[in-house]
């Protein structure tokens, strides 16, 4: 099973527009964004609409559109970010009611509810504690 990556594409998104901004160029277009995260432009679009709603970005259309960060690189944690993108838990449960005549369907989610409760909080901690600055910064150390 393949592991969803709408968080990793958003924050690569506000990373590339906050290398912008840093720059001194605050609007980017879709385009550019992009061709940084070697995607299609639409699939880069509808992630700023989730952004865009969640107010981490802004769009202008017209002469001179693009879209541009709402806050501050480093006030953009990657707990906003995921909240932005992610609709889903981060471990789901079966799909269907495991077969309760068996002792193990039977209490498999009950069982699995609190292990995943505490590692999602976990994660959502951790995410909380890192900013969109912070993975600049990073990236750019690395390259």
């Amino acid at each position: 099973m393949a592991a969803n990556s709408r968080l990793t594409v958003a924050v690569h998104i506000l990373a590339r527009m906050a290398l912008a901004h840093g720059r001194g160029r605050d609007v980017v277009t879709s385009e550019q964004i992009a061709e940084s995260v070697n995607t299609n432009p639409v699939v880069i679009r509808r992630s700023l609409g989730e952004l865009r709603r969640a107010g981490l970005v802004e769009v202008r259309h017209g002469a001179g559109a693009g879209w541009w960060l709402a806050r501050e690189p480093d006030a953009i944690s990657l707990l906003d970010v995921h909240r932005a993108v992610e609709d889903e838990p981060l471990f789901g449960l079966h799909r269907a009611e495991p077969n309760q005549k068996c002792p193990v369907g039977a209490g498999i989610r009950p069982a699995l509810r609190q292990a995943y409760g505490e590692a999602e909080e976990a994660a959502l901690r951790a995410l909380g504690r890192t900013t969109v600055g912070d993975v600049l910064r990073e990236s750019l150390a690395g390259s």
